[in-house]
């Protein structure tokens, strides 16, 4: 013991001094921009340990330190300013946050941050939509709150024209599952017993939310011409249009849309509709198989389909983590073809952390928005922004030859800073109204 204790006090004043000089050695802000391994989750079916990073095979086009300080407003919070309405301008407002993993708290001050939610936690009317990708459960003691909150802001936007978009990530479905590898005994607690918590996460309050106010993935688009929320696009029919707002939207979900997998469309109903009845045949089992560890894993349901087995592997859409781990070079050549069957512009997801920002990819076509908000990773309070307008040009006496001016400003929102991942503007034609 008295040889630890030695160790231990050479150790940390060395660990002290490196952090305190990390400002002054840029290595070290390198280094700790890397996604690590070490605490993402495992698929069940990976029996080796999950492979350790390799810098060499990730090139993640990590912001330089010059291009954070080129885009910062100020030195402190950023100052959400709503700028005056131009007349004829159409404006859409989203904010998109990652993995929050069982930290209200955390939550809070990153919603508040974004002005997604006012002082008091309750929604600013600020914003159109409100998205989360999924993993709000696991790693801390906050679930009930959390999800109870989501359905207080689900509600209250509704109320006055806001849309909240939730998702469901690898740990909702492992909860679901009965894969409690994650799952805190001090979380335990809060719902009472082991038997109370696998009721509430499926018959109950947060399981009957779940199957009726969270999907898989989400396709949201910029401007209103192209339908609500999740309107489908399928490229059998639609890659037809000649429409330049056809692929005006985004695509959300936690883990990504890998190019192997095979039920990607119509998106997002194909995904949707296996993660629903996927969701309906865990819940509804009955009895529940007592949960992983210490029982053995139970897996999914004997009718589980091939394509509902799909949706849950490696390359399903909610275990993906190429998008985020693979070679710069690899992920641009095929992020075009994704976003070309999906009818979108880029795609938001979160499940692989960089725990000191929200990494943009391929010119902003590829976005992951986990930075470790919760306590358990210690990583930044982060949240997406997009600002999107059409503004009317020159006036034409035909609506079809009207001029706009189409812009999209994406700012990564940190507590000290923003940045902006992109700044597109284009001129286009057309009556979209």
């Amino acid at each position: 013991m008295p040889r630890i204790l030695v160790l231990f006090s050479l150790i940390v004043p060395v660990l002290a001094v490196l952090w305190v000089c990390r400002s002054f050695l840029p290595t070290f802000d390198l280094v700790a921009s890397f996604p690590l391994s070490w605490p993402l989750a495992v698929h069940p079916d990976v029996k080796s340990a999950q492979r350790t990073h390799d810098v060499s095979d990730v090139a993640q086009q990590p912001l330089q330190a010059a291009d954070l300080h080129r885009h910062y407003h100020d030195a402190t919070a950023p100052n959400v300013v709503h700028p005056e309405p131009v007349e004829g301008q159409f404006k859409r407002t989203i904010v998109a946050v990652g993995d929050l993993h069982g930290d209200m708290p955390n939550a809070r001050k990153v919603l508040q941050m974004a002005d997604v939610v006012d002082d008091e936690g309750n929604w600013s009317g600020n914003v159109d939509f409100f998205v989360q990708t999924g993993d709000i459960i696991d790693r801390g003691d906050d679930t009930i709150k959390l999800y109870t909150w989501m359905d207080q802001l689900r509600d209250q936007a509704v109320a006055v024209g806001g849309t909240v978009l939730t998702h469901l990530g690898n740990h909702e479905w492992m909860n679901v599952i009965g894969d409690w590898r994650y799952v805190h005994a001090s979380e335990i607690k809060t719902f009472g017993s082991v038997a109370a918590r696998q009721k509430m996460l499926t018959t109950g309050r947060i399981g009957r939310s779940w199957a009726a106010n969270y999907t898989t993935t989400s396709r949201l688009p910029l401007h209103p011409s192209l339908g609500q929320p999740n309107t489908d696009y399928d490229p059998a029919t639609d890659s037809v249009s000649t429409s330049p707002l056809s692929h005006a939207a985004y695509s959300f979900v936690h883990g990504g849309l890998a190019p192997t997998y095979p039920d990607l469309t119509p998106f997002p109903s194909r995904i949707n509709g296996l993660s629903s009845s996927l969701l309906h045949k865990l819940q509804h089992r009955d009895p529940q198989p007592p949960p992983h560890p210490p029982n053995p894993y139970p897996g999914l349901p004997r009718d589980a389909t091939h394509e509902e087995q799909r949706l849950y592997g490696a390359d399903g859409p909610l275990w993906y983590r190429g998008w985020a781990l693979d070679p710069e070079e690899k992920v641009c050549m095929e992020v075009d073809d994704i976003l070309n069957r999906t009818g979108t512009r880029r795609m938001v997801m979160g499940h692989t952390p960089d725990f000191q920002k929200i990494v943009s990819r391929c010119g902003g076509k590829i976005i992951i928005i986990d930075t470790g908000i919760s306590h358990a990773y210690g990583g930044a309070l982060s949240a997406l922004s997009v600002a999107y307008t059409l503004t009317p040009l020159t006036p034409s006496s035909d609506a079809r030859e009207q001029k706009w001016k189409e812009r999209e400003v994406i700012k990564a929102l940190y507590v000290d800073r923003e940045v902006i991942l992109a700044d597109d503007e284009r001129e286009i034609i057309g009556d979209f109204f």
